[in-house]
């Protein structure tokens, strides 16, 4: 049970921080990329903002994927663990 408590958080870890790594690049199409840029030219901060927005939206479906990916693997862990103490308690 505490191994998987620190399996869990060392993948919770790199999970942070790869999210954080990600946030780092750039990932505009060429018309937002322009007007953001034309906003700093002038001073503004829109193109963090707009760079920022654009990075969720693209990660929020591969987040939200893989928790029904975990929460899955983990009711079908669950089982199999549930079926083979019952088998072991059978036994004899």
């Amino acid at each position: 049970m505490i191994s998987n408590a620190i399996t869990t958080k060392r993948i919770l870890f790199f999970l942070m921080f790869a999210i954080s790594f990600v946030m780092r690049l750039s990932a505009q199409c060429p018309m937002c990329r322009s007007a953001a840029e034309a906003n700093v030219k002038l001073g503004g901060t829109a193109a963090r903002g707009l760079n920022t927005g654009i990075l969720y939206l693209f990660a929020m479906p591969y987040l939200v994927v893989g928790l029904i990916a975990f929460l899955w693997w983990r009711s079908v862990k669950k089982k199999r663990n549930e079926e083979a103490k019952y088998q072991t308690e059978n036994k004899f």
